[in-house]
C-alpha cells in the first residue's frame, strides 16, 4: 500500500529506481484538495445555473406559448434531463478515468461543462427560432449532465486516494464543498445581474440572464489551469503498473462490467441511500426558488437573497458530517440525514405556506442543512466502497444513478403535485424517499477503516 503524508504524495518507487524516484516532488494533498475543490464548484456552478434559470427565466423565454404552470413544468422538465445523462456520462467517463486516470478524465469533463453552457448563454430564445430553441436546450443541458456523471467521481477519487489513513472524510470534503461555493456563485450573479437591469426589467429576461453562463468561460480556464497542475495519484498508477503485467496473462474486462459484476449490490445499495440528498439538492436549489416567487409572491432578490445565506448553512453542515464521518462513520451519519429528512419533508411546506418570510428563510437553511449533513460523508463514502481497477465507474454510477431517482423523479412531478394537492404531497413524496434511503444505508458495511 502506497504511503501517504498529511503533506505530500509520491509515487512508489519503481524496482531498480531507488533513491530517485523517492526523491522527486509528490503532489501536495493540499493543492489536489484545492484543485478539486475549484474544479467542483466550476461544474457545479455551471449546473445551478440552469437551475436558477429554470426557476425565474426559461418558462418565458424558451416556453412562452405554455403559460405560466405548464411552461415551468417544461422548463424543469429540461432541469431533469442532466439527471438522466449523468448515469450515461458516468459509464463512459468512468471508462477513461479507470483506463487512463482520473486527471485526464476530469480535464475532459471540465471543457464539456464549459462550452456546454457558453452555447446555453448564446442560444436564441423560441421567439428568435421557434421549436428549435428549446429541443436545442435539451441537448445542451444533456451535455451539462454528461459532464457532471464523470466529473464528481473523478474530483472525489482525487482527494480520497491521496488523503492519508483516517483523514478521507477531511480531505473528500473539499470537493464536496464545491457545490455549496458554486450556489452562492450562481445566486450572487443572477442577484447582481437583476439588481442592476431590475427584477421585471425585458433586459433581463432578453439578455440579463445570459450573463451568469458567459461568465463561467473564465471559471472554467481558472479550472484547467488548477487541473493541470496536479499529478495522477499514486493509488491509480499503482493500480495500473499491476494491470499492465496481468495484461500479459489475459486481456483486461471492461470496468463497467467489473463493477456491475462484482459490486451490482453496492451500486444499487448506494443509489438508493443517496435518492434522498438529491431530491433535497434539487427541492433546495431549484423548486424552491421558483416556489418562493411564483406560488408564495416573494421577490427575485429576496429569493436569491435567502438562497446565498442558505448555501453558507449547506457549506457548514458539510464540514461538520464529513469531520464526524472520520469519528464514528459514514453510515451513521447518511442515517441521522435520513431521520432528520423524514420529519423535515412532512412539515416543510405547511411552514412555507404560511407565507412569512422567516419561514421561507428557515425552509431554505432547514432543507440545505439536511442536504449537507447527507453530502459531507459520501464524497469518502463511495470511493472506499470499490476497487481500484473500478472504482471511478463504481462510485459515479451509484452516485448518479441515485440522481436519477431523486434528482430526475421530483422536478418531472413536483409542479404537478404542488398544482393539484398543494405542497404537502410533496413533503409526503420526500418522506418516502427518506425511508428507503434509510434502509438502504443501513444495508451497505461501514467502510471508514477500509484501505484503498
Amino acid at each position: 500500500m502506497t504511503t501517504v503524508s498529511s503533506e505530500s504524495v509520491s509515487p512508489t518507487p519503481a524496482p531498480g529506481r531507488g533513491a530517485e524516484a523517492s526523491a522527486q516532488s509528490g503532489t501536495s494533498v493540499r493543492r489536489v484538495a484545492v484543485a478539486s475543490c475549484i474544479g467542483t464548484t466550476i461544474e457545479f456552478y455551471d449546473f445551478f445555473i440552469y437551475g436558477t434559470a429554470a426557476a425565474l427565466v426559461f418558462p418565458t423565454v424558451f416556453f412562452p406559448a405554455l403559460g405560466s404552470t405548464a411552461g415551468t413544468v417544461a422548463s424543469f422538465a429540461t432541469f431533469a434531463v442532466a439527471f438522466f445523462a449523468r448515469p450515461v456520462g458516468a459509464m463512459l467517463f468512468g471508462h477513461y478515468g479507470d483506463r487512463i486516470g482520473r486527471k485526464k478524465t476530469l480535464v475532459s469533463t471540465l471543457l464539456l461543462m464549459g462550452i456546454s453552457t457558453l452555447l446555453i448563454g448564446l442560444l436564441p430564445g423560441a421567439d428568435t427560432i421557434g421549436v428549435a430553441a428549446p429541443l436545442i436546450l435539451v441537448l445542451l443541458r444533456f451535455a451539462q449532465g454528461f459532464a457532471v456523471g464523470g466529473e464528481w467521481a473523478g474530483a472525489t477519487l482525487l482527494t480520497a486516494e491521496y488523503a492519508p489513513p483516517g483523514k478521507r472524510g477531511l480531505y473528500a470534503m473539499f470537493p464536496q464543498l464545491g457545490p455549496a461555493l458554486a450556489f452562492i456563485l450562481s445566486s450572487g450573479t443572477f442577484l447582481v445581474t437583476g439588481i442592476f437591469l431590475g427584477d421585471t426589467n425585458e433586459a433581463f429576461l432578453s439578455w440579463g440572464w445570459r450573463i451568469p453562463f458567459l461568465f463561467s468561460i473564465v471559471l472554467v480556464a481558472i479550472g484547467l489551469y488548477m487541473r493541470l497542475a496536479i499529478e495522477e495519484t499514486p493509488v491509480f498508477r499503482a493500480n495500473q503498473a499491476a494491470d499492465r503485467a496481468q495484461e500479459q496473462d489475459q486481456p483486461r474486462r471492461l470496468p463497467f462490467a467489473d463493477a456491475w459484476r462484482y459490486q451490482s449490490k453496492e451500486i444499487l445499495l448506494s443509489a438508493g441511500a443517496l435518492a434522498t440528498l438529491f431530491a433535497f439538492f434539487y427541492l433546495g436549489t431549484a423548486f424552491l426558488t421558483s416556489y418562493g416567487t411564483k406560488n408564495l409572491g416573494f421577490s427575485r432578490p429576496f429569493v436569491l437573497s435567502v438562497g446565498i445565506a442558505s448555501a453558507f448553512v449547506f457549506g457548514a453542515a458539510i464540514v461538520v458530517s464529513a469531520l464526524y464521518s472520520d469519528r464514528i462513520g459514514r453510515r451513521k451519519v447518511i442515517m441521522a440525514s435520513c431521520v432528520a429528512a423524514f420529519g423535515w419533508a412532512l412539515v416543510l411546506f405547511p411552514l412555507l405556506d404560511t407565507g412569512s418570510p422567516v419561514a421561507f428563510a428557515i425552509g431554505m437553511f432547514g432543507t440545505l442543512g439536511i442536504f449537507g449533513v447527507a453530502y459531507g460523508p459520501c464524497g469518502a463514502l463511495l470511493p472506499e466502497m470499490f476497487a481500484t481497477r473500478y472504482r471511478y465507474t463504481g462510485a459515479g454510477l451509484g452516485y448518479n444513478l441515485a440522481g436519477v431517482l431523486g434528482g430526475a423523479i421530483p422536478p418531472l412531478i413536483a409542479a404537478p403535485l404542488a398544482a393539484s394537492f398543494g405542497g404537502i404531497a410533496i413533503g409526503v413524496m420526500l418522506a418516502i424517499l427518506a425511508v428507503l434511503s434509510f434502509f438502504c444505508t443501513r444495508a451497505l458495511v461501514e467502510t471508514k477503516d477500509l484501505a484503498l
